[in-house]
C-alpha cells in the first residue's frame, strides 16, 4: 500500500516584512495565494526512513533527514509512537530553491500522506502544529487556496477569492538561500525604523472581488523581499522587464526568490507572456499556472 498527495506551490502577493526580532525571525503579513504547480508526495511501507526525488531540479534535493518531507515524516511517528519506517518519493515540480515553498509543500505532503498510512487520525490542528514548528509557510502548503500569514507567517486567516488569476512563472538559472535574502534584508535596513508589517485592504478587497486590474495596480512594491533578492541576484530585473514588456499587468519577484511572478489578464495572455520570457532568454523556463489552487490532497 501507498499514499499519494498533491501540494501546490504558492505565490506572495504581498510580503510585508518587519524589522528582525530577538529570535532571529521576522513578523510577516504574508498574503499567500496557492498556484497550481505541484509537487506529489508518495508515503510506502519500509524498512527505515528513506527519502527519493525526481523531477526538475531533484539534485539539488537532500535526501538525508534534514530534507523537510523526512523531518515532517520524524515529527508525526515522534508525537504518536510509531517507528517512521517509510519510504518517501517525492516527485518535483515546483522549482528548487525557487522562493515558491517547494521545500515547505513536500514537507506537507508528507505529513499527510504518513498520516494516512500509518492511520494516525491526526486532527487538522494537530497537523497544522506540526507544520508549523517545520517551517513558516509548511502550513499555507497543507491548507491551500488564499490566506494571510502573520507572527513569522505560520498563523493563517484564509481570505476569499472571487475569481481565478493567471500567472507566469520564470524559473531563474539558479537558487537563493531564503536566510540570505533575510539577511540582506536586513543589512539593507540597518539604519532605517521598520514598520510593523500589515496587510493591506486594497489588496484583500481585490482578491475577494476577481478584480486583476486592482491586483496588478497593488502588485509593484508589495514584496519588501524584493530589494535583497534584486542586490543578491542582479539579472532578475532583466527577467522583471522582459515579462513586463511581453505584456504582464505586474511583476514581482516570488517570496525571497529567485523565482519572478507575472500577472496576466488571462489564461490566452498568460502564454503570451511565458513564450515573450522564453524568447528573450532571461530564465531557464517560463511556468503558466492559475490561482487559486487547493493544498494537500491525497490522490486516488
Amino acid at each position: 500500500m501507498s499514499v499519494t498527495v498533491r501540494v501546490p506551490a504558492k505565490v506572495n502577493v504581498q510580503l510585508a516584512v518587519g524589522g528582525a526580532r530577538p529570535d532571529g525571525f521576522h513578523d510577516l503579513a504574508n498574503v499567500f495565494l496557492a498556484v497550481g504547480l505541484y509537487d506529489e508526495v508518495t508515503a510506502t511501507p519500509a524498512d527505515e526512513l528513506t527519502v527519493t526525488c525526481e523531477g526538475p531540479g531533484a539534485d539539488q534535493v537532500p535526501l538525508d533527514r534534514t530534507n523537510l518531507a523526512a523531518r515532517a515524516a520524524l515529527a508525526l511517528a515522534a508525537r504518536h509512537g510509531i517507528d517512521p519506517a517509510v519510504r518517501l518519493h517525492i516527485a518535483k515540480d515546483i522549482p528548487v530553491a525557487g522562493g515558491m515553498a517547494g521545500g515547505s509543500a513536500d514537507a506537507a505532503g508528507a505529513l499527510v500522506a504518513c498520516d494516512a498510512l500509518w492511520g494516525t487520525g491526526a486532527s487538522r490542528a494537530e497537523l497544522l502544529d506540526i507544520c508549523a514548528e517545520l517551517g513558516s509557510d509548511v502550513p499555507f502548503s497543507l491548507v491551500g487556496g488564499a490566506a494571510l500569514g502573520t507572527g513569522r507567517g505560520e498563523r493563517l486567516r484564509p481570505l476569499e477569492v472571487g475569481g481565478a488569476f493567471h500567472w507566469v512563472f520564470a524559473v531563474a538559472d539558479g537558487g537563493l538561500s531564503t536566510p540570505a535574502v533575510y539577511g540582506e534584508f536586513d543589512r539593507l535596513h540597518e539604519n532605517d525604523e521598520v514598520p510593523e508589517p500589515v496587510a493591506s485592504q486594497a489588496l484583500l478587497d481585490a482578491l475577494a472581488k476577481g478584480d486583476v486590474d486592482a491586483l496588478a495596480a497593488f502588485l509593484p512594491g508589495s514584496n519588501d523581499l524584493q530589494p535583497a533578492a534584486l542586490s543578491l541576484f542582479p539579472k532578475l530585473a532583466d527577467t522583471l522587464a522582459a515579462g513586463r514588456a511581453a505584456g504582464a499587468l505586474a511583476a514581482l519577484v516570488s517570496g525571497s526568490g529567485p523565482t519572478t511572478a507575472f500577472l496576466a489578464r488571462d489564461a490566452a495572455s498568460a502564454h503570451t507572456v511565458a513564450e515573450g520570457l522564453r524568447a528573450a532568454g532571461v530564465c531557464e523556463a517560463a511556468r503558466v499556472a492559475a490561482s487559486p489552487a487547493p493544498g494537500a490532497t491525497i490522490l486516488p
